[in-house]
Formats: structure tokens, C-alpha cells, sequence
């Protein structure tokens, strides 16, 4: 899997923010739509797009985009 098309899935998981301002170290969390539902519609696109599942306390836990790509990365082994 690699990063650049994991942080563009990413992207797509957000309507208001320009796709550019992504990053693997970007702290998504800290973007001004974030929201529980755009934790979801990330555990949904990681389900999806990757079969695999990741719960709202591993995205809670999780600070950048980087950490959730290692989580996904972690749990397809």
C-alpha cells in the first residue's frame, strides 16, 4: 500500500478541505470540519477501501494521518 494513495483516500473523506492540504503528518484533527462523522467516514473508507476494520477509539488514539496509515498498514500484516 502506498502513502501517497492512502493520504489521497484520505482526502476524499473530507468535503471542505482542499485536497492539497493533506499530508501524511498532517493532524487531521486539528482541521475545522472534523467531526465524530469524519472519523466514521474514515473507518468506512479504510473497510472499503483496504477490508479491513479499525474502531473510533483506534482513530481517537491516532494524531496524524501517518499514524492511521501505519494502523491500516499494521492490521493487513
Amino acid at each position: 500500500m502506498d502513502i501517497n494513495q492512502f493520504v489521497s483516500n484520505f482526502a476524499e473523506c473530507f468535503d471542505d478541505t482542499e485536497a492539497e492540504a493533506f499530508s501524511p503528518m498532517l493532524k487531521f484533527k486539528e482541521l475545522e470540519e472534523w467531526s465524530s462523522l469524519q472519523g466514521l467516514t474514515i473507518i468506512a473508507m479504510c473497510r472499503k477501501n483496504y477490508g479491513i476494520r479499525i474502531s473510533g477509539a483506534e482513530i481517537q488514539e491516532a494524531d496524524t494521518i501517518q499514524d492511521v496509515y501505519e494502523l491500516v498498514t499494521n492490521k493487513l500484516g
